[in-house]
């Protein structure tokens, strides 16, 4: 749900080049320099999910990036900021998938060596184009919290610069120049929806937004499994979870940044948390609906979409990134289908003789169901004249269609069970 939280007054905060960022001038700055790599990620309007809303929504398609996330924006303007010794001290950052490529590409434009320390359980897809870009490797930890004080102690060892993905105000003001395209396209938004794993992107987007425009609210979203900003702004400081689960690798955070922490505090209008079946179905939604393959953390925004308690105004939702494995997209296709009744199974019971699969079969075809999967369990009983069991694994329309299939069974005698789905 969304939580309204009451801003606080907030002194600058300072970074080490006693530069202060996340100004108007630096987002203006960083707006110009990331366009050199940046794609052109223009608002889509969503005629489906403006439906389903009764709002007027439109995507942000930071999937499109070259490194397939917005997070090229804020690594390069880092690293454009920094100084050619720092540099080549060699880079080194701890990042779930997202941030690793955008350091990584940003590096390799700059002539500097990078190290990326990420989860062990990072999608495949993430490490092998985080390596294409040149940068060096290392998987370390469960998620992202471990693999950052791995990078930290790498860091120290080697003499690297670190380059934190979200805690670092240099970085959040490069991702914030995604709200200065956002209000370029769309002057009168009301909304804008952001995911939020430690915080940066959040971070940017609502500090500029503001600046911009005070009335524009700005909605951060989490996975519930991964809640750490909307604890810790309950709790009104940096809170750490004991654990995160999520399928949401991108934004599975223990623990939010603590200088950005005022920022979002001050700029933030409420958190939105999402459950890992609610971003299945979103997933469905945007491949069948706007053709758009999205991550797990990039859904956020979508999903968070039904939760919002407000009627025809303009809703921009962020689509933070697009880097899913293969693998991973098969299985939330199919979970998808099973959550939208597109697919399911039934267990039915018939004697064993020559014609009952047909007479069923029948009843199916009849209702235009299209059966994907038969287990005919002769073994089911010890007396196979009386009964068998016959699971059917078939799609349908959706609820609905599903609702009549089973009626027809029924009404032939054939007392159909649901079972779960195995496809």
């Amino acid at each position: 749900m969304s939580e309204n939280m009451e801003n606080k007054e907030m002194t600058p905060v300072e970074i080490d080049s006693n530069e202060v960022m996340l100004t108007l001038d630096k987002f203006e700055e960083a707006s110009e320099i990331v366009k050199k790599v940046t794609a052109d990620t223009s608002l889509v309007f969503s005629e489906y999910l403006s439906e389903q809303t009764g709002n007027k929504v439109y995507l942000k398609p930071e999937n499109m990036q070259v490194t397939g996330a917005y997070k090229i924006r804020g690594a390069y303007y880092k690293i454009s900021t920094m100084s050619e010794a720092d540099r080549k001290k060699g880079l080194i950052t701890a990042s779930a998938g997202n941030h690793a490529q955008g350091v990584a590409y940003a590096a390799k434009a700059f002539g500097a060596k990078a190290v990326i320390v990420m989860p062990t359980g990072t999608p495949l897809i993430k490490v092998e184009r985080t390596r294409r870009y040149g940068a060096e490797v290392v998987l370390y930890g469960d998620v992202y919290d471990d693999a950052c004080k791995k990078a930290l102690e790498l860091a120290e060892e080697k003499g690297y610069t670190f380059i934190h993905p979200f805690d670092d105000l240099t970085v959040a003001t490069g991702q914030g120049t995604i709200a200065m395209e956002i209000v370029k396209d769309l002057p009168l938004v009301d909304v804008i929806l952001v995911p939020i794993g430690g915080g940066g992107l959040a971070t940017g987007v609502s500090t500029l937004a503001k600046q911009l425009n005070p009335k524009i609210k700005v909605i951060g979203v989490e996975p519930a499994g991964a809640n750490c900003m909307q604890v810790s702004l309950e709790k009104g400081e940096v809170v750490e979870l004991p654990s995160v689960s999520t399928i949401a690798d991108g934004t599975a955070v223990k623990r939010p940044g603590e200088k950005i922490f005022p920022y979002i505090q001050k700029n933030l209008d409420g958190i939105i948390t999402i459950s890992d079946d609610e971003l299945v179905v979103a997933f469905l939604d945007m491949v069948e609906n706007h053709k758009m393959i999205a991550e797990n953390s990039g859904l956020l925004t979508v999903a968070a979409l039904k939760h919002l308690n407000v009627k025809n105004k303009r809703v921009v939702s962020v689509i933070s990134g697009g880097n899913m494995d293969v693998i991973t997209m098969s299985s939330v296709v199919q979970n998808g289908l099973l959550a939208r009744d597109r697919i399911f199974t039934i267990s039915t019971l018939l004697p064993d003789r020559p014609g009952s699969l047909v007479r069923v079969s029948s009843v199916i075809a009849e209702q235009k169901g299209n059966i994907i999967k038969l287990d005919h369990n002769q073994f089911y009983t010890t007396n196979r004249s009386a009964a068998v069991e016959l699971r059917i694994t078939m799609e349908a329309f959706g609820p609905e269609h599903k609702k009549t299939i089973i009626e027809a069974l029924e009404k032939e005698g054939f007392r159909p069970k649901i079972v779960h789905a195995s496809l």
